[in-house]
């Protein structure tokens, strides 16, 4: 929680800017400007409000257009005037329908296997027919599991007597098949990277 006083809201004329970003992609979605009232309320809530400053009043994202954020986690920068918000996007961030208010990248860099993520999941819960990730999943954890072992082979002999563009393609081919058996064990690269950070600490401090 981000204790109101500890902010710096003289230097904006009570108001700070608030920076948006996905949770999982780390997408900057928007950038809105929250006064103490928008922060109090969108940490008592989980849902993010802001200050509208062409209507000189509060609003909550979402409210008429249905394109909520879930708060995840709130951010304080190094001068005490700006907010870095955390959320889970329900829709799209932009009024326009794009992803975020910068365009419709669903993911740049490494983000977009988050968005990938997501894809997979929703293919897992629909089942749509024809659906390659759905055959996997209907044979799940064994025929996925299989895939990643065989990719695994596939980018180690890339690796020694290929070219680069192909230890690549085989790259690709090894980590989606991977999220898809992560998630056919409801798991995710996020519960994979908390391992690595937990043992990146412990190693650390030895």
């Amino acid at each position: 929680m981000i204790d109101t006083n500890s902010l710096d809201w003289a230097k904006g004329d009570g108001l700070v800017p608030a920076i948006i970003q996905d949770a999982a992609t780390r997408q900057v979605l928007m950038l809105g400007y929250m006064n103490a009232e928008a922060l109090q309320l969108t940490q008592e809530t989980g849902k993010v409000h802001f200050f509208s400053r062409s209507r000189q009043s509060l609003w909550k994202k979402g409210e008429t257009s249905g394109l909520s954020f879930k708060l995840v986690n709130i951010a304080l920068d190094c001068d005490q005037d700006t907010l870095l918000v955390e959320v889970k996007p329900k829709g799209a961030a932009c009024h326009n329908g794009t992803v975020s208010c910068f365009g419709d990248d669903p993911g740049p860099g490494l983000g977009f296997l988050a968005h990938l993520r997501a894809i997979i999941k929703k293919r897992k819960k629909d089942k749509p027919k024809g659906s390659y990730v759905g055959s996997l999943m209907a044979r799940a954890p064994k025929r996925p599991a299989q895939k990643v072992g065989e990719e695994g082979v596939e980018v180690a002999l890339a690796a020694v007597s290929e070219s680069r563009a192909a230890v690549a393609e085989e790259s690709a081919d090894l980590i989606f098949h991977l999220l898809v058996l992560l998630e056919s064990r409801d798991l995710s690269l996020e519960d994979v990277v908390a391992v690595l950070r937990k043992r990146h600490a412990v190693r650390a401090a030895q």
